[in-house]
């Protein structure tokens, strides 16, 4: 039986970016399956299903969205989209004053955690007559050196990486990946960011400036702006998408 909805997977929906994606995606009458150590109470819909997961423990991703999954395309939605959303901003601070399981958390769930769930999304989502979208949410930290967030840049221009690999796997059929660098947006990362002492984030003044210029967009519009153009508009695959582009 074929399902009419479209279908948008978005990780990391509790707050911020996430919530503000997984909102506007049910507005507009997509089946939205969200991912994450918590859930957010304004999600509530008949069309909206949450799957805990933490994208930090990547050894039991598999275990936790094979099923959801399977299920979600069980129904044959005509289109299918990876957002893939979820990060944390810590560690903060400088090499050499930080612990190496605190590294190591950061990077499992801000690259290994993405890595895995696109691996589950391309093993089940299989089907041609499907088009699927993945959209990495990356940062212009990808390529750029802030002191103080090293470990968050080195995760970031590996999920870009992950972008141009799902490109050279899947460069037949219906399949497309994008990375998407979605500017200053005002969530509880740039906070977290902005109370910082300095010698901890030596960069602290960059964000606090972001705020006192008022340069921070709100999730909703960056979301809706995303949707419109990543989702559903045409993308070129492999690329990657600035906030001034959408």
């Amino acid at each position: 039986m074929t399902d009419s909805r479209r279908l948008a997977i978005v990780t990391g929906v509790s707050r911020g970016l996430g919530e503000a994606l997984a909102l506007d995606l049910l507005g507009r009458g997509y089946a939205v399956l969200g991912i994450g150590r918590s859930d957010s109470p304004r999600l509530a819909h008949a069309r909206y299903r949450f799957v805990r997961c933490d994208l930090g423990e990547a050894a039991t991703i598999d275990d936790a969205l094979a099923r959801p999954f399977e299920e979600a395309a069980a129904a044959r939605p005509p289109a299918a989209t990876l957002i893939n959303n979820a990060a944390t901003a810590d560690p903060v601070g400088v090499f050499g004053r930080m612990t190496s399981s605190d590294i190591a958390c950061a990077l499992a769930t801000n690259l290994s955690g993405p890595a895995a769930v696109a691996n589950c999304f391309c093993r089940v989502f299989t089907d041609d007559a499907c088009e699927r979208r993945v959209i990495n949410v990356s940062s212009g930290a990808a390529e750029r050196s802030i002191p103080g967030i090293g470990v968050y840049s080195i995760a970031k221009a590996g999920l870009e990486m992950l972008t141009r690999s799902l490109v050279a796997d899947h460069a037949q059929g219906s399949s497309r990946a994008v990375t998407l660098r979605p500017g200053v947006i005002d969530t509880d990362m740039q906070v977290h960011a902005r109370s910082q002492p300095r010698d901890v984030l030596p960069s602290v003044e960059l964000f606090q400036g972001f705020h006192a210029s008022g340069q921070l967009v709100p999730p909703a519009v960056v979301a809706r702006k995303t949707i419109d153009r990543l989702v559903e508009g045409p993308i070129e695959a492999g690329r990657t998408y600035n906030y001034s582009e959408l």
